[in-house]
């Protein structure tokens, strides 16, 4: 007779579904995260024109708005994030750029 663990952990977080996906982008404000790791600043930019080509009126607030997702602040940063998306109007998140 052996004793068997499941390797999986017991699930402690409740799973809820994704936001709806938005039709366009066109007029929408988009917030940039990054954790300040390999080549966000260009690439952000690069994003931006395309972006921008793509859907008229479409806004950017900036990564450097929210500080960064990676490292010794971020529990801080993103503890705060909920309230910075709401007071900066933003309605989609490009997140994770670089690696």
């Amino acid at each position: 007779m052996y004793s068997v663990l499941w390797p999986r952990g017991m699930q402690v977080i409740e799973e809820t579904s994704p936001a709806s996906r938005l039709d366009s982008l066109e007029g929408k404000t988009v917030g940039e995260l990054w954790g300040w790791i390999y080549r966000g600043d260009v690439i952000f930019p690069a994003i931006e024109r395309e972006l921008a080509r793509r859907f008229a009126g479409i806004r950017f607030v900036s990564y450097e708005e929210f500080g960064s997702t990676h490292g010794a602040e971020e529990a801080k940063v993103l503890a705060a994030l909920p309230e910075k998306l709401k007071e900066t109007g933003c309605e989609a998140v490009i997140s994770g750029v670089g690696c």
